[in-house]
């Protein structure tokens, strides 16, 4: 019988030393994270409230019991004597809506901004019209007569009168060849812009009495007309004109002196879109 000693195969025995640690895994790292957000939101918390007055925290405190009306904190707490002398705390809440809510903030924050941005575009045609009248040869002999300002309904133009130097003829709504040229020079700047326009006209208080059944009611809104007859001569569109009025002198420029020249005027006003579109609902009776 042969030795088969020469032709067994080596058996090989391998040891794989095991890591204690291996069972772990990264569970260990998702748990550290959540541990370490819990304690920043935390110290977060503590940060908040140490710099907040009491007022707010209890108004913080009335907002998460009740978000929709919390506690008024005027009249949050009051204190009573209770029985045998014991010093008790009533609390009474009202509900109460809250005075804006994120919607309303943003909505204000938006006019707001759109506001700050038209009176800046007003301003830019402010400084063009000023340039305008200062640099141009029509407006050389009537720069004092020609006003300009930024008011609440939008950018203002008033042509006033001098004693030499009057827009319209006395008792007459045909303006001067040079009040043509004034309003027509206006008009090739403000045709540009987007805007539209009011024209109101406004006389002194020297009452009219060439005619029984015309006055300085009449004489002003016609003036006003007139006036807007030559700014579309000047290439204004009809479609830009919001409003021509007659004020007589209810409105006067000059209310120490009724019967001073500059309270026979023209205006005309560069309207801010919101004033147009409230002008609008004005005439057609909604909110």
């Amino acid at each position: 019988m042969a030795d088969n000693s020469e032709n067994a195969k080596p058996i090989i025995i391998k040891r794989v030393k095991k890591n204690l640690h291996d069972f772990h895994g990264g569970s260990w790292k998702v748990a550290f994270a959540d541990f370490a957000t819990a304690m920043m939101a935390f110290f977060l918390l503590l940060w908040l409230i140490g710099n907040t007055s009491d007022e707010q925290q209890q108004a913080i405190s009335g907002y998460f019991s009740d978000p929709v009306g919390y506690a008024d904190k005027s009249a949050a707490s009051k204190s009573v004597i209770g029985e045998g002398g014991q010093n008790a705390s009533v609390i009474e809440y009202k509900n109460v809506k809250p005075e804006t809510d994120i919607k309303d903030i943003l909505e204000d924050d938006l006019d707001k901004l759109a506001e700050e941005k038209e009176i800046a575009k007003l301003e830019l045609l402010k400084e063009k019209l000023e340039s305008l009248v200062d640099n141009s040869k029509a407006f050389e002999q009537f720069k004092k007569q020609v006003m300009l300002d930024i008011t609440p309904a939008g950018l203002r133009i008033q042509i006033v009168d001098e004693d030499k130097r009057p827009m319209f003829d006395s008792g007459s709504a045909e303006p001067k060849y040079y009040s043509k040229l004034i309003l027509r020079g206006l008009a090739s700047v403000l045709k540009k812009v987007p805007n539209k326009l009011s024209v109101t006209g406004h006389t002194d208080a020297t009452p009219y009495i060439e005619r029984e059944d015309y006055g300085n009611w009449e004489l002003s809104a016609d003036r006003a007309n007139a006036a807007r007859r030559e700014l579309v001569v000047g290439g204004i569109n009809e479609d830009k004109i919001a409003r021509v009025e007659g004020f007589s002198s209810s409105i006067l420029f000059d209310k120490d002196n009724p019967h001073n020249p500059v309270n026979r005027r023209i205006a005309i006003i560069v309207l801010k879109p919101s004033v147009a579109r409230d002008i609008e609902k004005q005439v057609l009776g909604v909110d």
